[in-house]
């Protein structure tokens, strides 16, 4: 793989790479990276990130910390179609299901993460062959008023739940913008959980997630589509 770009020292030139991925095939910045391009994404779900941040200097992977926790920004890529209509929900961080004592909103994971966002929008569409994707523009977002307490009643409703051991009665339907359901690539990875009486069972690890109806909020009011 080539020498990777180093880490960008302001937000300014942060989004001036970013935006100057805007428009670029997945194969022209895969072959400049020196980075194979894999058939499709299913065994690969991490590959377009990975490529994104090769480019932009990005190091902290899935880690608790934000992607650039100098410049307090997370990058998220957000697969859209041809209307710009985001195709999945978006992973937010890991879920804490046990340990919650003096656990709020303010020092959650969750908000640190979408205190400040830069969105990479990218063409999802699966008739589209990986190589010939391309690269949306670029936006940074941080939550207004109304969206952060959406996501902080969200987040305090799920977390109740989990605390009352109420874990595996969460469903993806739950919450109006922030969602929780199993993350793990399969049933046999489990982990530690509050059970109903209060004892620790074993459960899939759960993740956080925006609903699509929530980044499709954030498209619309970034880019004022009617």
């Amino acid at each position: 793989m080539s020498l990777k770009p180093q880490r960008p020292h302001s937000i300014d030139e942060l989004f001036a790479r970013a935006s100057e991925l805007a428009g670029q095939r997945f194969a022209d910045l895969a072959a400049a990276a020196q980075l194979p391009i894999p058939n499709d994404l299913r065994r690969d779900k991490g590959w377009v990130g990975m490529l994104l941040e090769h480019y932009l200097g990005a190091t902290a992977g899935s880690k608790p910390t934000q992607d650039f926790p100098e410049l307090g920004i997370e990058l998220k890529t957000l697969p859209v179609d041809a209307n710009g209509k985001p195709l999945e929900t978006t992973f937010v961080c890991v879920a804490p299901l046990t340990d919650l004592a003096g656990v709020n909103w303010q020092t959650s994971n969750v908000r640190n993460k979408l205190q400040c966002v830069l969105w990479l929008p990218i063409d999802g569409r699966r008739e589209i062959p990986l190589a010939d994707r391309v690269v949306g523009s670029a936006f940074i977002w941080q939550p207004n008023a109304a969206q952060e307490s959406m996501l902080q009643r969200d987040w305090e409703e799920h977390m109740d739940r989990i605390a009352l051991g109420e874990v595996e009665h969460i469903t993806a339907r739950q919450g109006v913008a922030l969602q929780i359901r199993p993350k793990a690539a399969d049933g046999s990875a489990l982990t530690d959980a509050i059970g109903p009486d209060g004892s620790i069972i074993q459960v899939r690890p759960r993740g956080f997630y925006l609903k699509t109806s929530f980044t499709e909020q954030i498209i619309r009011q970034v880019f004022h589509a009617v």
